[in-house]
């Protein structure tokens, strides 16, 4: 029972080749990105590469010119007209402040394998193992037995492919991209693909004449390069455009990439011949090495993985996309996309790279949904809350590197649109550190509080890992996105602090039969610079700092109200008790003190906990993906784990493939388990990883709770390496008639245990297992 629990929850079957790019199985290792089809006539691998993106630093600067005034008078201006209560005079005016578009990420290109033909095809299997991160398909064509393995290893940065046939078989192996590109042979077993970007693509969902730029100027778009080299026991003939593999029953093709990207502020000057340099020089040194690869990739990967896996009891066996469809209230299921979540992590976001996506790593349009950007309003963060929680610390880094870079081209931002000191990022940003708000509604664009919520990242990490070197370097950026937050309050009449104008990101309310969207004092603005400013003032504790800021952010938390009840029960989005446009609206930023902050808990502060309670009533329970995804955690933080479940069960159905639609009701998962939004975003994936970690450990309370939202449907299970603020790691296991916690922390500490109305204080000797007995 307990081997077929672990392999319902790490294991993605599939009885048939992947018919299209969301069927195919994500492989990475946070760099190059691999979809994987399993074809048996042809096969393809989608390549990425996580720097592969449009435009340079000079396209940044070309593009951030704002339409209007700006500066400090401008910001005046506005505030005028919302004091003057002339909506939509202040909504005309925060136009001004907007300009041009972020850049986005794109497809490197595809690996194709063709077969000659020997027979029809039977007893076909594909899977990816999440123990391994190693995908293999299995299948007969006429009397031949084939069996393919892919995956991406970390440690050689290169893909892997290996083919294993009983009888010889003829493959033509060649490399194609939507990029301006073309091949060439290397030497006798090799291919490369070289490439241009665009030095601009605009969101496909905006007014660009010319969406997709190619420019010879100093905006040029960098270069990229794919290399492949194979080994074979049959025949390779190489040719300008393809590699043919003649008589072979073994075959391994290593595949690496490059491209020109330095940095977010450095323009990229790097040859196609340098790219294709470095790129063969990766593969060709793993070929050489071809006997350890799979077995240094899988002890890299697991040293990663196996930290923390869940298991839960499962139905019957299915192939993953039949679970979605039929298997019901499966619990294996949820075991399965928690343990998913993290494997999509630990292949997408490694250290030194930059931050996943939209789409993590994966992308196969030119022109991909919302440019896949990274949009910073809330997809972003979230897709790093399972990172500290689920100990995958190491995964966060290419984040917190990122918020440093994005803080030194926000400081510009923030004094040239306002005049105003510290620094900002508004909703959009790319690989080049976007921080201008972009040219659109401003219900998106016109909100300046990303810097003020990427600090609590760099927060956090500090509060898991007690790093104090740590802390003392990212200093500077919190401090830098509380001074942008201090200048930007302003005193309302009731003496008071608030922000103007403001936005409740993607949300308006109604204003004269008509939508809008500026204001004074969205809960979300109030709550993130409290937040920031709690943390400002706990930092120079932690660090002994003498800094006359804190003085100053200390007695302006003082005057930030706490969020409002309104009129139907609900917290309230905006100062004002404002008639919401849309009132089942995906976005719940008014819930942000609920989750990821920890200003509103039910035994702090009741009231308003049960207020949030009332706001997800209010907004239901279907939604995007994404979406779901973040309502799991709001409910656990209620300590509500029906509703909890209620809304994984809502996110584990199959959704409606929208393609490249930005509305629709086939929020879920695809087959591949991507989730939807839809279309394809991987927040939802890792969104998913998170609340289930907080339906069974919490820690933003003094207490650590144990079992804080677990559902009656999961009443068996194990869950190893959930990770508790303060360097604690704890394992947990539970059935119907016991349960314990283990915990073992990195340091001597004391904790407060909890579990329902059972509390004890324990001390905990560092690396020494602590068994707590959970009863009730």
């Amino acid at each position: 029972m307990r081997d077929r629990m672990t392999a319902a929850a790490t294991e993605l079957t599939y009885d048939a080749p992947a018919a299209d790019w969301l069927e195919a199985l994500p492989l990475g290792n946070g760099r190059i990105g691999a979809m994987w089809f399993g074809g048996t006539t042809q096969d393809r691998i989608a390549l990425n590469d996580e720097t592969c993106w449009s435009g340079s630093p000079e396209t940044t600067r070309r593009l951030a010119t704002p339409i209007g005034e700006v500066g400090a008078g401008a910001v005046e201006r506005v505030r005028a007209a919302l004091a003057a209560e002339d909506v939509r005079a202040a909504e005309e005016l925060a136009h001004g402040f907007h300009s041009g578009h972020s850049q986005a990420y794109l497809p490197l290109g595809d690996l194709l394998l063709d077969f000659e033909s020997v027979g029809a095809v039977t007893n076909y299997r594909r899977r990816l193992d999440l123990d391994t991160a190693v995908a293999r398909a299995e299948y007969q064509v006429g009397s031949v037995e084939v069996s393919q393995e892919v995956f991406v290893s970390a440690p050689a940065q290169v893909l892997v492919l290996r083919l294993t046939a009983t009888q010889p078989l003829t493959v033509t192996l060649s490399l194609t991209s939507q990029l301006r590109a073309t091949t060439r042979a290397v030497g006798d077993n090799g291919l490369a693909l070289l490439a241009t970007c665009p030095s601009s693509v605009a969101p496909p969902h905006g007014n660009a004449a010319e969406p997709i730029q190619y420019s010879d100027g100093d905006d040029h778009g960098m270069n990229a390069a794919a290399v492949l080299r194979a080994h074979t026991d049959g025949t390779l003939t190489p040719t300008d455009s393809q590699l043919t593999v003649s008589n072979t029953t073994e075959l391994l093709v290593v595949l690496s990439t490059a491209t020109g990207y330095e940095d977010p502020h450095t323009a990229p000057t790097r040859t196609q011949d340098e790219c294709q340099q470095t790129a063969d020089a990766a593969a060709s040194t793993a070929l050489a090495q071809a006997a350890t690869l799979r077995d240094e990739h899988v002890r890299d990967y697991q040293g990663l993985f196996r930290r923390s896996v869940l298991t839960l009891p499962t139905g019957a066996e299915l192939t993953t996309d039949r679970r979605l469809v039929e298997a019901g209230d499966d619990p294996g299921l949820a075991a399965l996309i928690y343990n998913f979540g993290r494997y999509l992590m630990i292949s997408s976001s490694r250290p030194g790279g930059l931050p996943t996506n939209l789409q993590g790593i994966w992308n196969e349009h030119l022109q991909p949904p919302w440019s896949s950007n990274y949009t910073v309003n809330i997809n972003t963060e979230m897709n790093y809350w399972p990172a500290e929680t689920t100990s995958l610390s190491e995964c966060h880094q290419p984040l917190l590197d990122y918020v440093q870079h994005l803080a030194q081209a926000g400081r510009r931002t923030a004094e040239h649109l306002y005049g105003a000191k510290g620094w900002t990022a508004h909703h959009n940003a790319d690989a080049w550190c976007w921080t201008a708000p972009v040219d659109g509604n401003p219900k998106w664009s016109n909100w300046p509080m990303a810097g003020v919520w990427l600090c609590r990242h760099l927060w956090d990490h500090y509060a898991f890992t007690g790093d104090r070197e740590y802390l003392n370097d990212v200093w500077p950026t919190l401090r830098g996105a509380a001074e942008f937050a201090r200048d930007w309050l302003i005193e309302l009449p009731d003496g008071t602090l608030g922000t103007a104008p403001s936005t409740s990101p993607e949300n308006e309310y109604v204003e004269d039969g008509k939508p809008a969207s500026v204001t004074t004092s969205s809960t979300m603005d109030l709550s993130l610079i409290a937040d920031l400013f709690d943390r400002c003032a706990q930092t120079a504790a932690e660090l002994n700092l003498t800094d006359p800021l804190i003085a100053d952010l200390t007695a302006a938390r003082k005057r930030i109200p706490d969020p409002k009840i309104g009129s139907q029960g609900q917290l309230q989005e905006w100062l004002a008790d404002l008639p919401e446009a849309e009132p089942q609206h995906r976005h719940t930023s008014h819930l942000i003190g609920l989750h990821p902050g920890d200003q509103i808990t039910p035994d702090g502060t009741p009231e308003l906990a049960a207020a949030a309670a009332r706001t997800l009533e209010l907004r239901g329970d279907k939604s995007t993906g994404w979406s779901l995804a973040w309502r799991i955690s709001l409910w656990a933080r209620l300590r509500d784990g029906a509703a909890a479940h209620r809304l994984v069960r809502e996110l584990l159905t199959p959704a409606a493939d929208s393609g490249t639609d930005y509305v629709g009701d086939g929020s879920g998962l695809y087959p591949n388990l991507f989730c939807a939004h839809p279309p394809f975003q991987i927040d939802g994936n890792f969104g998913a990883t998170a609340g289930i970690a907080e339906m069974l450990l919490q820690s933003h309370t003094d207490e650590l709770e144990i079992f804080p939202a677990l559902p009656d449907a999961w009443s068996e299970g194990s869950i190893t390496g959930l990770r508790a603020r303060g360097g604690v790691r704890v394992d947990l296991t539970w059935s119907p008639d016991a349960a314990n916690a283990v915990l073992t922390a990195d340091r001597d500490t004391t904790v407060v245990l909890r579990h329902r109305e059972q509390r004890e204080e324990v001390s905990l000797a560092a690396g020494v297992p602590h068994t707590w007995t959970i009863t009730g």
